[in-house]
């Protein structure tokens, strides 16, 4: 697997993303406030929203933003509106995409997202079309002083799925998206801070973008769906080459 240019990509992304942290908190409040009203409002026994949680502090927003979205969601029955859906489609060179969801109107989304896909040279594709490709999951990437030992002895209880050597150096440690929190909490009380972290839905394999040109149209794709107001993750196969990626803007 190429782990190192994978890590590169979702660093690529956050990048773009934080540059709209105002809709990026929208959607992290979404997603925290559904999460509590579908699962409850302790991360302890709701998973899914431990990983939100997790993931709206990587965002630095404030304890008291995501204690108040969850409190929402707990106590809040309009949560229920919102409906969550996974669109599936290709885009440039037939790169695999999955676009998660979350509406009220089932019609403007799937328009949107439509235009978006065919404006950028994609299509929106039939439902299994692409998700037999990706698998959800959650992974912690691990500094490169961390051994597989180390790693092994610390996280052994928590019962990970897996821990995997990436290209480049370092260590990977895969899970459940219900044991990520608690293989987490396993590393942090051993010493160990994953360097990067989330749970999400992760391909099979990867499709290498190697050419400039080409790379920009999959980024300017996935920049366009993830700035829609329904969209709340964009999932991809496209692996950029290292060199690809550096000369991405």
């Amino acid at each position: 697997m190429a782990g190192h240019s994978k890590w590169a990509n979702i660093k690529h992304r956050k990048a773009a993303q934080d540059a709209r942290r105002g809709k990026i908190f929208s959607k992290l409040i979404r997603e925290l406030t559904v999460a509590a009203r579908q699962g409850g409002g302790d991360p302890a026994d709701n998973p899914r929203l431990r990983a939100a949680i997790d993931k709206a502090l990587g965002s630095n927003m404030t304890k008291d933003t995501i204690q108040r979205a969850v409190d929402r969601g707990a106590g809040n029955a309009e949560a229920d509106e919102m409906e969550e859906i996974v669109y599936e489609g290709y885009g440039p060179e037939g790169v695999a995409m999955l676009v998660e969801c979350m509406t009220d109107n089932r019609n403007r989304t799937v328009s949107e997202v439509r235009h978006a896909f065919n404006k950028q040279g994609g299509n929106l594709g039939t439902s299994g079309s692409v998700a037999f490709m990706f698998h959800h999951q959650g992974r912690l990437q691990l500094p490169d002083d961390v051994t597989e030992e180390a790693a092994m002895e610390a996280t052994l209880a928590a019962e990970p799925d897996d821990i995997q050597a990436l290209e480049g150096g370092g260590l990977e440690v895969v899970t459940t998206p219900a044991s990520f929190g608690r293989v987490k909490d396993a590393l942090v009380a051993a010493g160990i801070e994953p360097v990067a972290s989330d749970v999400g839905l992760y391909p099979d394999s990867y499709t290498s973008v190697a050419d400039v040109e080409l790379a920009h149209k999959v980024v300017r794709l996935i920049d366009m769906l993830e700035d829609l107001d329904d969209v709340q993750n964009v999932y991809t196969n496209a692996e950029f080459d290292d060199d690809v990626l550096d000369q991405l803007d």
